[in-house]
This record gives C-alpha cells, structure tokens and sequence, in this order.
C-alpha cells in the first residue's frame, strides 16, 4: 500500500505540535506501509527513509513576492497544487492542518483515491487568525472547509476535537471521524538532568522554575500565564520559551508584558529561540511545573511531552487537554470560561488567579509535585505510544482501501 502524507512541516522545519506529530507518526508508518512524505521548503536529500519530497510556492519560482497578509495563504495554495500533482503513484493520501489539506482533496478528485485528513485543529475556532492572515483567513477557512467535507475519513486527535469537528462542520457524516491521539516517544522524552545547560540559559539550578513552551499566538495563552505569573510564590523563576510571534503586534504585545514583569520580580527568563530538542528535553525535566494556558488546544502535545519527563503539568481545561492530564493525578485543570469573541476569557482576572493558585500549590507540595510527575509518565508509556497510533492509522487505510498494509 503506497501512501503519502502531505504536511507542511517535516524535520528538519518543524515548529509546532502538527510537525512532530508528523515527523514521529511517519518512522512508525514506514515500518507498515510504503510511505513517502510530501512537504513544504528546502530540498530534504536523497535517500531518506521514508521518501520525502519538498515543494515550494510559486513565488520562490518565478520571482514573484510581496508581504500582503493574504499573500501567505495564496502562497500555500500554490504548494498544494505541486503536491497534487506530485501524487499520482499512491493508493492514500493523508493531509495534516488546513495547509496540505487542499492537496490531498485535489489528489483524491485527480487520481480518485481515497483522502484522509488528521484534525490538529480548525479555522472555525481559531478567529485570532485573521489579525495573522488578513483576507488568507478566508482561505484558509475554505481549504479546510472543503477538503473535510469530502474526506473518506476524518481522523481528530482526541475526543474533545471530534465533538468541534461535527459541530464546526454538520454537514462530516459521524461515522467517517476516528478518534486517534497524538503520540510521544517516552524513549527521547524522559528525564534528563543538566545543571550546566540550566546555567548557560540563566536558570538558576537552585530555584525552582515554572515553564511553558510554545508560539506567541492567542491560542497559546502566553498573555493570561504572564498576568498570573505576577503572584507566584516569590522563590520561584517563571522560564518562558516562547518565539515566531503570529504578527508584530502580538509580539510586541508579550515583550512589553515580560519587560513589565521582570521589574517587579526576580528571575524570569525569555529564550525567544527555538532551543534544540535535546535541550528542551533538560529544561521539561527540571521544571518544578509545566504551565499549558491555552485558551484552545484540541489534544496539547506539549503536556505529553511534559509529563514523559516525569514534570508536574497545570493546563486549562480546553478541547482534549483533559484527556491527557488527569486532574488531581498527573497535574491540575485550570477552569476556563471564553467570551464570546471566542479567544478572551469571559473574565481574565479569574483565569489568571486560577493559573497562580494551582501553580503555587505544586510549587508549594514538592512530594505531591514528584507523585504528579511519576504518573504523568506512567500514562504516557501506557496509552500514547507511537506504534499502537501508527497500527490504528495503518488499519484506517485498509478499511478505506480493502488492503492489507505492507510495504
């Protein structure tokens, strides 16, 4: 069975949770299946395992350009057009995010194979994204739209994210949405100690540390953790990485918050860089507390990958976040109520306070921190491992197709 995943990110351009998702799902799919990957940017070289092949806009053919929000979007498009037509040799093609998903709808309209689509979110749920992409909004929101509408199968990454699925878009059949979580590698993710990379970011190794990882968007909450952060227990340094902002404006948004932060405590740390994994691996494990604020998270990779590394998690109670931290047993739920722009908590003060008062009771309990971050990685070995999703996944396809996956 040849099947190709068409993905924007793919190593080594991964900067988000869709990306490893990919990058992870596809070393366990090469083992069942004949796979090749379709992606966008640079030339990846020859000889990988699996294939890869790397497709570029428009633009960056013809000398065309300009920075027009909406130009992004359009940008996209032109990729997933070479990716189509890059695909006529495959029996399934299996899109990831709004932007490969037109790919794999035109492929499955051109060579008449069935089309799978992974939810790692939905533009319906994310309106923040229109500061990002001006009129590409629209676009995006079409390509999703579409290609959803008339996937053989639509997989969606946890429970929460089936029920927004069926209710963003009534007219997805039910019975064509397979719930299939995210994975982690408890292998690569698992306690690794490391005083000295700790110094060299300017973590002191003696304090304690809250730290959230992630892109400075709404979604992300960055905002609401900053405002909590302000009544943390006064030991503790509050580590943020946290980069590749959705529009100036945002950006400048946090650095002023962070800015006003630092004047009025001790010890908080800005690595604005995306740190290589290995490293990110040091900092989860030393984290007295992972923070997840978001206001939107349909599973939350990050929290798995906190809690592979026996780390305590407080996450709001979003999407499909509770299904991966067990309140009371591997972390705590922050309740959250949203507005209704859909992206700001109805009341902004009460999310904060609830942020600082589960983060200083596991700042305050370190034996109730360690019990936390030992299950954590207990349910991370036992119910999220890559091969079982990999298996599923591969059994997906042979319903659609009547094979049986091999390579």
């Amino acid at each position: 069975m040849r099947v190709g995943l068409f993905t924007r990110e793919y190593p080594p351009e991964v900067y988000g949770g869709a990306g490893v998702h990919v990058e992870y799902l596809a070393k366990e799919l090469a083992r069942l299946v004949d796979l090749s990957v379709h992606c966008f940017g640079a030339h990846r070289g020859s000889g990988t395992s699996p294939a890869v092949t790397a497709h570029l806009p428009w633009d960056a053919l013809n000398g065309a350009g300009g920075d027009d929000r909406h130009l992004a979007a359009l940008r996209t498009m032109s990729v997933d057009l070479a990716m189509a037509a890059a695909a006529g040799d495959l029996d399934v093609l299996h899109s990831h995010t709004w932007y490969a998903n037109l790919a794999g709808h035109l492929g499955k309209l051109t060579y008449d194979v069935p089309h799978v689509v992974t939810t790692h979110s939905l533009e319906p749920l994310r309106p923040w994204k229109a500061d990002q992409l001006g009129g590409g909004y629209a676009l995006s929101s079409f390509c999703e739209r579409t290609a959803l509408e008339a996937a053989d199968a639509v997989i969606a990454v946890s429970a929460g994210m089936r029920d927004d699925v069926l209710a963003s878009y009534p007219a997805v059949r039910p019975d064509r949405v397979d719930v299939i979580y995210n994975g982690i590698d408890t292998d690569e993710y698992r306690p690794v100690p490391d005083n000295g990379l700790l110094e060299r970011l300017g973590v002191d190794p003696a304090r304690p540390y809250v730290l959230f990882v992630g892109r400075i968007t709404r979604q992300k909450g960055l905002s609401h953790l900053i405002s909590a952060a302000a009544d943390f227990d006064a030991d503790a340094q509050l580590v943020l990485c946290a980069g590749s902002p959705d529009n100036p404006e945002i950006g400048a948004e946090v650095a002023a918050q962070i800015e006003a932060l630092s004047a009025h405590r001790s010890g908080v740390i800005w690595i604005s860089q995306m740190l290589p994994r290995h490293e990110l691996i040091i900092l989860l494990s030393h984290a007295a507390v992972f923070v997840c604020p978001s206001v939107y998270e349909p599973l939350g990779i990050v929290n798995l990958e906190a809690m592979a590394c026996e780390t305590a998690v407080v996450a709001s109670a979003v999407g499909g976040i509770p299904e991966v931290v067990v309140d009371g047993h591997t972390g705590l739920l922050v309740p959250l109520e949203l507005g209704p722009d859909g992206i700001t908590p109805k009341d902004q003060r009460v999310f904060a306070a609830a942020i600082t008062e589960r983060v200083n009771a596991v700042l305050s309990d370190e034996a109730r921190a360690r019990s936390f971050g030992a299950a954590g990685r207990a349910r991370t070995i036992e119910s999220f491992s890559w091969a079982a999703i990999a298996a599923q996944t591969a059994a997906l396809y042979a319903r659609l197709t009547g094979e049986t996956p091999g390579r």
